[in-house]
């Protein structure tokens, strides 16, 4: 066990050394920043010294050396555009992304496994069917597609909720929340939807799918032999064999919730490190660039690791092939 975690950290050690290089290699090549900063009556002495304070004149090993080390230590530099430390305006719109995120991944995980599960064990009836049909709404559609739509219907037909921003929110130790409020609370309802409904429907369809298999297999057929209740056959035995490849998928999901909440926080005006990201290209804010890629790097391959290390605490065929291949 512990040369399989040594093994996965050193594994996401190197993919996060390779995306903060190309990360880092292309912002090379989407425009100069000092061109934003200077105003039209600059001089060559002017953007001589700017290039020079940023560090902009060394070589690009240098300058990417000095932001592994620099982001290693949680600096990662000063905003070109607003002149503050990048991790203070993280750390500003970091609250509002995680939040949305995690509202909209346990509405896809609870929703996901509980329509998939239902969908399995009545796959016959009329209402499976029709939530099999709507479903291909949830994959087929784009995501900003599904924003509009929503925002269409219950901000501007109904009126019932609120079509951009986060609503009151309110300071809790260093962390700025919306869930206290009522306006907080009605404004994340059509964004996590929109960011959840897709890894919603993909889990659902998963756990339909491997639920039907494995209502098929001998151990059920001799569960159900035994005389065994439904719930028991459907929730102890079935569901719980489902799962383990669920849960790398649901992971991976999860992970994808976070980086894609890039477009759902365009669509409401979401106050979020998506949108961050968004603005900071626009005015070629490279340190912001950066730094947005290598947070989303570090949650993907944090997620990665963590699904791995429960895949083979689960699933008891990954030990017994370590064992074998050692042996």
């Amino acid at each position: 066990m512990l040369a399989f975690i040594i093994q996965r950290i050193f594994q996401s050690v190197v993919v996060l050394l390779l995306v903060g290089l190309v990360a880092f290699s292309m912002f090379r090549f989407v425009g100069d920043p000092i061109d934003n900063m200077l105003g039209q009556e600059r001089t060559g002495a002017d953007i001589e010294r700017l290039r020079t304070q940023l560090g902009l004149d060394q070589p690009f090993p240098v300058q990417y050396a000095k932001f592994l080390t620099n982001a290693a230590q949680g600096n990662f530099g000063v905003s070109y555009r607003q002149g503050r430390p990048v991790s203070d305006i993280l750390a500003e719109r970091a609250p509002a992304t995680l939040e949305l995120a995690a509202v909209s991944g346990l509405f896809a995980m609870v929703l996901g496994v509980a329509l998939g599960v239902f969908t399995a064990i009545r796959r016959d009836g009329f209402t499976s069917n029709a939530i099999m049909t709507v479903s291909l709404i949830g994959v087929s559609l784009p995501t900003f597609l599904i924003g509009i739509l929503l925002i269409y219907l219950f901000s501007v037909e109904l009126g019932w909720l609120p079509s951009f921003g986060r609503g009151e929110t309110v300071q809790v130790g260093g962390w700025t929340t919306g869930f206290l409020t009522a306006s907080g609370l009605k404004a994340l309802i059509l964004p996590a939807i929109t960011l959840g409904l897709y890894q919603m429907t993909l889990i659902m369809r998963l756990v339909r799918s491997e639920m039907l298999e494995v209502l098929r297999a001998d151990y059920i057929r001799f569960a159900r032999a035994r005389g065994l209740r439904d719930r028991s056959v459907y929730f102890r035995h079935a569901l719980k064999n489902t799962l383990v490849p669920v849960i790398t998928v649901t992971g991976l999901q999860l992970g994808a919730i976070i980086a894609f909440a890039i477009i759902t926080e365009t669509v409401f005006q979401w106050p979020g490190v998506g949108l961050l990201f968004i603005n900071a290209i626009q005015f070629v804010d490279i340190p912001v660039m950066a730094a947005y890629l290598m947070l989303i790097s570090v949650m993907f391959v944090g997620i990665n690791l963590i699904v791995d290390l429960l895949y083979f605490a689960i699933d008891p065929r990954l030990r017994v092939d370590r064992v074998e291949a050692k042996a």
